[in-house]
């Protein structure tokens, strides 16, 4: 009999805040362990929260990005349990009304073998406001344990789906696209490696169409790839127990990469486990009408949104379109090489789509062919040289402006496409304008007919057995005359002339 994975997430997204969510103190990475722990973080006796206005801004906006209800009243609560990371014996949250209720993601899964994708909507539960605890440290010391509390009351943003993910594929793609929202919208870096977007997966199995199975969390996965890993592990390992007779029981456990397995942590605690009640020290957050009005005027165009105009408007394929908005830099840096190249603008000054600009004035042929000639290069040239060098579209060394010089140049017949590649290398290594490097490299095409004329002429008349081969119905030989007119040309003869001239001499 078969199992079906049903699978549930809990994100918790950094807050892009400059100071944490009930205190003044940074919170900025990297900085001497305890140097940024004031005395709201060590939970000194006497200290009052006081409740980060920009923490609930995100927060308002996120809810306003999934379509989900931001609750006019929110109640901040202590959740009681004691780590040694964690001065005050609990973390302050939010449990029974959270700022954020029942909104959705829309995502695009990949299709195994088959290049495409299918497209799922996620629920979300909730999204709620807490603060982050301290991080103990074991490397550095010899049988004891280091607390740095630079940490604690770092401002996070937990989000809750529901169990609607069948697969570690789905589960994964959900990630993303979540981390691609929140990054887009500007609530959080989104930078995994430092902890500012986690994990924890929870997992069950079931017989198809059964009741829910028990679940075990995983916690703290901080990469995609340790998130697939992860959750096909738990899944194999909870089937393999339910068919040797065994139980699984509710519980917390760990991923190690190393190892590639899940390892028990502690039993999974419920929410009575930690004695939730409203904290004293903090008023019910109200959010009223007119802020969420407020907040929602500072949204940018969404990635799915962007993804249907540009499919609707700019006649790119949704394989393109998922792509191109895989992040706003790459979007931006796509939208900004189109009105380097159009006479139709696709923003306001204002960076909001203007009326012509959401369609760009195109589903014409022309405008949807520089749509797609901008797509390719941005996913293929300037995508496969970022992951060569490491970086990221904000550290793309090329301006759209610079990008679209060398299409400028494609498109005018000045240079073949194999020159605009040398360019484009040229400019990513050493900078500067197309124009200038294609005039200092002598990577003009020619153009000239009486050049290319001469060219072909003399390849004719050197080589009359090819010739006779060609003429007798063996096109293939056309192949061997282009190379030998490249070469005499040193590669600059422009490919559409120099194949038109070459047809009409081979013909006469």
């Amino acid at each position: 009999m078969t199992w079906e994975i049903v699978i549930g997430l809990e994100v918790h997204a950094q807050l892009s805040t400059s100071s944490k969510i009930f205190s003044g103190a940074s919170t900025a990475f990297g900085a001497e362990p305890n140097t940024q722990a004031d005395a709201v973080s060590l939970a000194l006796p006497g200290v009052l929260p006081v409740l980060n206005k920009g923490a609930v801004e995100r927060a308002i906006k996120f809810g306003l990005a999934t379509g989900a209800r931001i609750a006019p009243r929110s109640v901040f609560a202590r959740k009681n349990y004691f780590y040694p990371d964690l001065p005050k014996g609990y973390q302050i949250s939010q449990f029974d009304l959270p700022v954020v209720g029942n909104g959705q993601i829309i995502i695009q899964v990949p299709s195994a073998g088959s290049g495409q994708a299918y497209e799922k909507v996620v629920r979300l539960t909730r999204a709620h406001l807490e603060e982050d605890a301290g991080k103990s440290l074991h490397e550095d010391f010899h049988g004891m344990t280091g607390i740095d509390l630079n940490r604690a009351g770092t401002p996070l943003l937990e989000i809750v789906s529901e169990p609607d993910m069948r697969s570690a594929a789905e589960a994964v793609a959900y990630a993303k696209a979540l981390h691609t929202l929140v990054r887009w919208i500007g609530i959080c870096d989104g930078n995994m490696q430092e902890g500012s977007f986690r994990c924890d997966a929870n997992v069950s199995v079931r017989r198809p169409g059964g009741e829910l199975g028990t679940r075990r969390e995983i916690k703290n996965l901080n990469s995609f790839r340790f998130l697939e890993q992860a959750i096909n592990y738990e899944a194999r390992w909870q089937i393999e127990t339910l068919e040797n007779g065994g139980m699984v029981h509710q519980a917390t456990v760990l991923f190690d990469p190393d190892k590639g397995e899940t390892r028990m942590m502690r039993s999974k605690e419920d929410a009575h486990d930690y004695r939730y009640f409203p904290d004293p020290d903090l008023l019910p957050l109200e959010i009223s009408p007119q802020w969420i009005d407020e907040v929602r005027a500072t949204l940018p165009e969404l990635p799915h949104d962007k993804q249907a105009r540009y499919v609707n408007d700019l006649g790119l394929s949704a394989y393109d379109a998922r792509q191109l908005t895989a992040s706003r830099e790459m979007a931006d840096f796509f939208e900004a090489m189109l009105d380097a190249l159009s006479p139709t603008p696709t923003s306001n000054p204002d960076g909001t789509p203007s009326p012509s600009g959401r369609g760009h004035g195109v589903r014409d042929g022309r405008g949807e062919q520089l749509a797609k000639t901008c797509a390719n290069w941005i996913i293929g040239e300037v995508s496969a040289q970022l992951n060569r060098d490491g970086l990221d579209m904000a550290q793309c060394p090329i301006t759209p402006q610079q990008l679209g010089g060398i299409l400028k140049r494609i498109a005018d017949s000045t240079i073949s496409n194999a020159g605009a590649k040398e360019v484009f290398r040229n400019m990513w290594s050493e900078g500067g304008e197309a124009d200038a490097i294609i005039e200092a490299k002598g990577l003009k095409q020619v153009s000239d007919s009486g050049a290319i004329e001469k060219i072909v002429d003399e390849i004719i008349a050197a080589n009359p057995a090819q010739v006779a081969e060609y003429r007798s119905g063996k096109e293939k030989v056309f192949g061997f005359f282009v190379g030998l007119a490249m070469k005499a040309s040193k590669g600059k003869a422009n490919p559409a002339q120099l194949n038109e001239v070459l047809k009409r001499k081979l013909s006469d």
